[in-house]
């Protein structure tokens, strides 16, 4: 019995997000019967269900792309993001002259920086990787700096009252105190990386998801961007539950964070 309730409660948001999904589904396919627009401009489920059975390897391939580019784009992006933070903690100086840059990189519209990317990068993965990790090292870099910051003041006075290196405050206080802030910088970017890489592709690429959606588009095959729109859709929340699950256990000392 105490088996089959923990198994309830572990499933119980899996139910949930089926049931939302399910009433999504529904509430798409009763708009399109009462409405009944144009299947270019509101097209139905079936329609949609029928783009992506019908050429099951033309989407394994652009796929398969576009998650190539985010992974990359999430692991770079996350190490840069969490270095930058932990250079500008360690080095104070450093700090306050990368902060306003690291705040002033964010002012600039990302697809004003894809062209660029492209042409510096190509139209290779290498442009849509910088572009994920653009998009996802400032919500790290940001939240571990904060975390790394806040640490609790008492227990910093008590471990310089005990004579504690700079180094062992950083790697025994500082960063344990920082990592619930990492992760929620992590879950962030999780959501962030597949964005990026859609944003290059729709600037310039031969394959992957944005590609396929910026052409679709073109020919007015609205059912082929909102089947992309859906794997690209699943890509984020596979990517946030990975997230989650590699995450759960670093913080025991802060069971909010694992959530």
């Amino acid at each position: 019995m105490v088996w089959e309730n923990g198994l309830l409660r572990a499933l119980k948001p899996f139910f949930s997000v089926v049931a939302i999904f399910i009433l999504l589904i529904a509430g798409w396919q009763a708009i399109v019967l009462i409405v009944q627009p144009p299947p270019f401009l509101f097209p139905g489920i079936d329609r949609i269900a029928r783009a992506l059975v019908a050429r099951p390897e033309f989407w394994r391939a652009n796929t398969q792309t576009t998650v190539l580019e985010t992974l990359i784009g999430l692991v770079v992006g996350a190490s840069a993001g969490a270095g930058l933070a932990l250079g500008m903690v360690v080095l104070p100086r450093l700090g306050r002259v990368l902060l306003p840059l690291l705040v002033l990189s964010q002012a600039f519209p990302v697809f004003a920086l894809a062209p660029l990317l492209v042409l510096w990068f190509g139209f290779g993965v290498g442009s849509k990787m910088v572009m994920a990790t653009i998009a996802i090292f400032f919500p790290v870099a940001s939240a571990f700096r904060d975390g790394l910051l806040r640490a609790d003041p008492g227990l910093l006075d008590l471990f310089r009252l005990h004579d504690g290196s700079a180094g062992q405050e950083l790697l025994l206080l500082r960063i344990p105190a920082a990592l619930p802030a990492l992760i929620s910088g992590l879950r962030l970017a999780a959501v962030y990386a597949p964005i990026g890489a859609l944003i290059g592709e729709w600037v310039g690429a031969s394959s992957g998801l944005g590609y396929v959606m910026l052409q679709a588009n073109g020919r007015s095959e609205t059912d082929v961007v909102f089947a992309a729109l859906l794997i690209i859709g699943a890509l984020s929340v596979l990517l946030r539950a990975a997230v989650n699950r590699l995450t759960r256990n670093l913080t025991p000392w802060a069971p909010e964070a694992s959530l």
